[in-house]
């Protein structure tokens, strides 16, 4: 019989290197049997919404994501079933028809921003991590990403940067530090911090693994 997935949540700001992280330890787990959700991939839908009023919107605040169909498709994972994750467009701000299949597996990655903010999510995480990193290097983290993989403009980026994801991070991000397991400073570049979070999670994982028939 399955054991019930290890469900590992890894938060911190953006362009802090929460997917450094994330990449590094399942690169460096014995185990293939790994699943990862992105927060950022359960945004709501702004189809409905004018194209020149959805650059409006505030995308850093809790209720911008669907973080209560996350929790259910969480809980679906737990108890056995699959799960149609939904893709995100960040040049339209909208879902595209197409998901993504997930099977439930021995360890479930969920990475974001605020996946720490929401008390229900939280229930679900058996260990939770929050990643730090200077803020000036997180701006320039963000600015590379969102201007060669979502197609903003240098403007752009540093208006929402100052008008929403520095306070928002304020106000939002930071303070569910304290609902950490582990606290990792400079990202993925913490190489001893992330290979000990690595090897926990392989003793774990191999003591759940299922046995032989």
């Amino acid at each position: 019989m399955r054991a019930r997935p290890l469900i590992l949540g890894i938060a911190g700001g953006s362009g802090a290197g929460k997917t450094t992280v994330v990449n590094s330890i399942v690169a460096g787990l014995n185990s293939t049997e790994v699943a990862v959700i992105q927060h950022d991939s359960y945004y709501r839908d702004r189809g409905h919404i004018p194209e020149d009023e959805r650059l409006g919107v505030n995308f850093d605040r809790p209720e911008a994501l669907e973080t209560e169909l996350l929790v259910k498709h969480l809980s679906a994972l737990i108890e056995g079933s699959s799960i149609a994750v939904p893709i995100y467009d960040f040049t339209t701000h909208t879902r595209t028809p197409e998901t993504v299949h997930v099977e439930p597996t021995q360890l479930i990655i969920v990475e974001g921003i605020l996946i720490l903010a929401d008390p229900a999510l939280r229930q679900l995480l058996d260990i939770k991590v929050f990643v730090e990193a200077d803020p000036d290097v997180r701006l320039v983290r963000r600015m590379e990403r969102d201007m060669s993989e979502r197609g903003r403009s240098f403007e752009s980026v540093v208006q929402q940067y100052l008008h929403s994801v520095r306070p928002m991070h304020i106000e939002f991000v930071e303070p569910t530090k304290r609902y950490a397991d582990l606290i990792i400073p400079e990202g993925g570049f913490n190489e001893v911090a992330v290979g000990l979070l690595t090897a926990k999670l392989d003793s774990v994982l191999y003591r759940n693994a299922p046995g032989p028939d």
